[in-house]
C-alpha cells in the first residue's frame, strides 16, 4: 500500500507542476490524466531506485551548494522519467528547458510535502 500511496501523491504533485509551470506540458494524443499517471509511475520508481544512490554520490557538492544541488538532482530525475515515459509508452511529457524542470522539481517537492503532511506519511520522497 505504501507504493500506491507514494504513486498517488507523486501524480497529484506532477499534475500541479504541469498546471503551474509553463515549460512543462503534455503533448500528443494521450489523455492528460493518463499521461500524468504514467509519468508519475516512472518518477515514483526512479525515486525508489536511483535517487538514493544519486543523493549519496552528490553529498559533497550538495553540502558545498548548501542544498541547492539537491533540487538539481530532482530536475535531472524529472528529465529521466520524461525520457522513459516518452520512449516506452509514448506519453508526450515535454520539458522545454532546465529552468522549467528546476521549477517543477521545487513545486513537486512542496506539493508532495503538503500532501504527505495531510495524509500522515512520514516520508517526503521528492
Amino acid at each position: 500500500m505504501g507504493f500506491i500511496l507514494r504513486w498517488l501523491v507523486t501524480a497529484i504533485a506532477v499534475a500541479a507542476a504541469v498546471w503551474l509551470v509553463p515549460g512543462i506540458q503534455i503533448i500528443g494524443g494521450m489523455e492528460t490524466w493518463v499521461a500524468i499517471i504514467i509519468f508519475a509511475l516512472f518518477l515514483a520508481l526512479i525515486n525508489i531506485s536511483i535517487k538514493p544512490l544519486l543523493q549519496l554520490l552528490s553529498i559533497p557538492i550538495t553540502i558545498f551548494t548548501l542544498g541547492i544541488f539537491y533540487i538539481v538532482v530532482n530536475a535531472l530525475l524529472l528529465y529521466l522519467a520524461a525520457w522513459l515515459a516518452n520512449n516506452l509508452f509514448g506519453v508526450g511529457f515535454l520539458i522545454t528547458n532546465f529552468g522549467s524542470a528546476f521549477l517543477a522539481a521545487i513545486i513537486i517537492s512542496i506539493v508532495s510535502g503538503i500532501i504527505n503532511a495531510i495524509v500522515g506519511s512520514d516520508r517526503n520522497d521528492y
